[in-house]
């Protein structure tokens, strides 16, 4: 197509004879317009994607389960009569994606995202807390499909009546108002929730019952496996020398959450910098007393293994070992908790009632279970 000269008065009939709109206008143009729903409220567009997650596979595999097959195979949970799930709690150690895992899943499925703090919400007035939350809800409905992330979420969730010196029942008024939005949420809605917490042991136990946030998922610290993935993951964009082992640094790091591994390599990019510009001034200012023409040369063309020895010795732990054994403690007694029915069987089944084992006499002290 001939280019326009806008300085000139008229346009030839030929050139006006092929302008059109093709597919690729408006694929450049919903990249650069935001739904007007959003306005009001920072949106973050989620560029993060699964290979930018080291680890946690099986989370992964459980997201896109709950969170993308209801959006990609509709038919499917029509066919078999499902409800796709409201809502997605995270529990686990701070450091280990969760925030990440909630922006990936909000790109894969192409809808927008938008992230609260829960502290965001709080205010002094009375009753305008409970308007926030409102808000909030209504902004997501009106901007579906959209994913909701509540980060920080015992700060507005606890337990009703634990929250000491709240006289007038803010909190409780505030988690009334959540479990509320949630129950009006769902499928037909195009809203998913998804909340993240440090301490899912404060958490008022109806916001994570079958049809809210009833999908828990627990995001431990990472395995060794999980942990080269991770420091894969955050030197992907980064030139690192050949002789650099990666699973010596994962040996060395066990107990360490994805930040504290991210915040090693960060470190290493630091001392390469630096190392890099005090080398280039150095060259430069010998090049000059002895007169020659300064040449462009890179001092430090890759991240080398002096750096990383550089960086672990200011590596540290962010989580403790007690913190892991409590929310080990927590995962272990929710799956004890849901697991009542895990002998089920059919009558007239291989192993049901009738066949040996399958009917054990319970003891009598065992029969009343409320006791």
């Amino acid at each position: 197509m001939d280019l326009i000269d806008l300085e000139d008065e008229t346009i030839d009939a030929e050139v006006l004879d092929q302008l059109c709109v093709v597919q690729d206008h408006f694929t450049y143009a919903l990249g650069s317009c935001n739904p007007s729903a959003l306005r009001e409220m920072a949106v973050e567009v989620p560029n993060v994607t699964w290979q930018d997650i080291g680890g946690l596979e099986n989370v992964k595999f459980e997201l896109q389960e709950t969170v993308q097959y209801p959006v990609e195979h509709p038919e499917m949970f029509e066919k078999f009569g499902m409800q796709p799930s409201k809502g997605v709690l995270f529990y686990g150690p701070p450091g280990c994606g969760k925030t990440l895992l909630a922006k990936a899943i909000a790109n894969e499925c192409q809808a927008n995202f938008i992230s609260i703090k829960g502290p965001e919400l709080l205010t002094m007035w009375f009753g305008e807390s409970e308007s926030n939350v409102r808000e909030v809800f209504d902004k997501a409905r009106q901007s579906a499909p959209c994913v909701l992330f509540f980060d920080e979420l015992d700060s507005i969730a606890r337990a009703r009546g634990s929250s000491a010196g709240d006289a007038s029942g803010a909190g409780d008024r505030v988690i009334n108002q959540i479990l509320t939005e949630v129950d009006g949420v769902g499928a037909r809605k195009n809203v998913f929730v998804i909340g993240a917490t440090n301490r899912p042991d404060i958490l008022d136990p109806a916001i994570m019952r079958p049809g809210r946030l009833d999908q828990l998922v627990y995001i431990p610290l990472p395995d060794h496996d999980s942990r080269v993935s991770i420091l894969k993951s955050a030197l992907r964009k980064s030139p690192v020398a050949a002789d650099v082992d990666l699973m010596a640094i994962a040996r060395a790091t066990d107990g360490y959450s994805g930040a504290d591994l991210t915040e090693i390599c960060q470190r290493a990019c630091k001392m390469a910098i630096r190392e890099s510009i005090q080398k280039d001034v150095e060259r430069k200012r010998e090049m000059e007393d002895a007169g020659m023409e300064v040449e462009d040369e890179d001092p430090v063309p890759e991240l080398t293994r002096a750096h990383f020895e550089d960086s672990m010795r200011y590596a540290r732990r962010s989580v403790t070992d007690a913190d892991v054994r409590k929310y080990e403690m927590f995962a272990s007694k929710l799956q004890t908790s849901r697991g009542f029915g895990g002998e089920f069987k059919f009558p007239g089944q291989e192993g049901a009632a009738g066949d040996d084992g399958a009917a054990a006499p319970v003891d009598d002290a065992d029969d009343d279970l409320y006791s």
